[in-house]
C-alpha cells in the first residue's frame, strides 16, 4: 500500500477507483486528502470501509 497526502477543501468523503490494474482509495476529510494504492480490490474495499466507519459516513463512492 502506498499513500500520499494533500490539502483539500472538498467535504468529507471516500472514493474507490480502479486504474491500470490497481485500486485507489481517496479519503477526503479534516482538510486533507489521502490516496492509498492497493493491488487487490478486496484490500481497497476493506480499507475504504474501515475509513467509512472511522469518519462515520453513510457510504463510499465507487468511481
Amino acid at each position: 500500500m502506498q499513500n500520499a497526502q494533500h490539502k483539500s477543501k472538498v467535504g468529507t468523503q471516500i472514493e474507490v477507483v480502479e486504474g491500470c490494474g490497481e485500486w485507489f482509495v481517496r479519503v477526503i476529510g479534516d482538510g486533507q486528502e489521502t490516496t492509498c494504492q492497493f493491488e487487490l480490490e478486496s484490500f481497497a474495499l476493506a480499507y475504504a470501509e474501515g475509513q467509512r466507519l472511522r469518519l462515520k459516513l453513510a457510504g463510499i463512492k465507487r468511481l
